[in-house]
């Protein structure tokens, strides 16, 4: 008898999956291992295919050349939402998590953004101070006493010169002001150095030594513009720590403002200011304070109109101060209003 060839078990190939051929005859279905080292196992219908490395030799395969998949220009849509299992060339299988490494570049860079968010949203909280103030008013009918006390919390923060700006409503008719820093349940008994009625702005200090340490001044930047960014910070009613709300300009123009019965330019933001807010910072994307929160207006028609006393009348408040070792007034136009105020702007000496 001749020699009789058994049948060889043929591999497909292919790159989804493996098939082996069942010989006929006699011979019993047998299933072959795999001996190519580009073959993978998937799970699921859509796999990635990494680029085999290159080798010294090269096996020539017959039939067909292979067609290689084309890769995308964009490996992230590539990615299988299960794990892939490659066959190596000496039979050992590892699997390739790529939905982990996605997910861990996406919480990187979330991550990042949420960093400078965070950084553009509050640059000084530590500055801002809780006002604690308590209230006497006099009685114009009975001037020989005093009305009822009642107490009030606001905003404030530090500015340079061992000194604390906040609103002039905020300590009006004062009979005792404390200051609590962030993060702190001490309250240190503060000195009020100047009222600017007019302007709605006040200006405290503390004797302790205590209280200034840790703590950074804020600096003033410029006017904004419409539609830049502003960050309200404060201790508006509804808790005990401190708030912070966003929002954009939305006007610039001359306001009335109520405290002082006056009219000075004012910003108008959409951030929500609320009681409690008043005295506190309004930041920008610098991290610069270009306003102070002061008023808001309340109807039933109206959301998110909130005022803040822009830089500008800030500057003048504080060189007001410095020049003359207290506050003063503005040189606005008044029905009835003193001409010492304005002689001495001018540099006129008074009669």
């Amino acid at each position: 008898m001749g020699d009789q060839r058994k049948p060889q078990n043929r591999v497909a190939e292919t790159l989804d999956f493996q098939t082996t051929t069942t010989p006929t005859g006699p011979a019993a279905a047998t299933t072959t291992s795999p001996a190519i080292d580009d073959i993978v196992f998937s799970v699921s219908n859509v796999e990635l295919i990494d680029n085999p490395a290159p080798t010294h030799h090269h096996i020539r395969r017959r039939g067909r050349p292979r067609k290689l998949p084309e890769h995308s220009e964009k490996p992230d849509k590539t990615l299988v939402a299960s794990p892939t299992r490659r066959i190596d060339n000496n039979g050992a299988s590892t699997i390739h998590n790529f939905v982990t490494v996605e997910a861990s570049t996406a919480a990187a860079a979330a991550s990042r953004w949420e960093r400078v968010a965070v950084a553009r949203a509050v640059p000084s909280m530590d500055a801002v101070v809780k006002v604690f103030c308590t209230h006497t008013e006099p009685n114009f009918s009975l001037p020989w006493q005093r009305k009822r006390q009642y107490s009030s919390n606001s905003s404030g923060f530090v500015i340079g010169g061992r000194r604390v700006l906040t609103n002039a409503h905020s300590v009006e008719h004062y009979t005792q002001v404390k200051l609590k820093k962030r993060g702190s349940d001490t309250k240190y008994v503060a000195t009020v150095l100047a009222i600017g009625t007019e302007c709605d702005i006040a200006m405290l200090t503390v004797e302790s030594d205590e209280f200034w340490e840790g703590v950074s001044p804020v600096q003033f930047g410029d006017l904004p513009a419409l539609q830049d960014a502003v960050t309200v910070v404060g201790y508006p009613i509804g808790g005990d720590t401190i708030s912070v709300t966003s929002g954009v300009v939305s006007r610039i123009e001359i306001l009335s403002y109520v405290h002082g019965s006056t009219e000075l330019l004012g910003l108008q933001i959409d951030a929500a200011i609320n009681s409690g807010n008043s005295g506190g910072p309004a930041f920008n994307d610098k991290g610069n304070c270009v306003g102070i929160a002061f008023q808001s207006l309340k109807h039933e028609d109206v959301e998110n109109i909130g005022y803040v006393i822009p830089t500008p009348v800030i500057m003048h408040f504080i060189q007001d101060y410095e020049k003359n070792g207290a506050y003063t007034d503005f040189c606005i136009f008044k029905k009835y209003q003193p001409i010492s105020p304005c002689r001495k702007d001018v540099g006129l000496s008074n009669f």
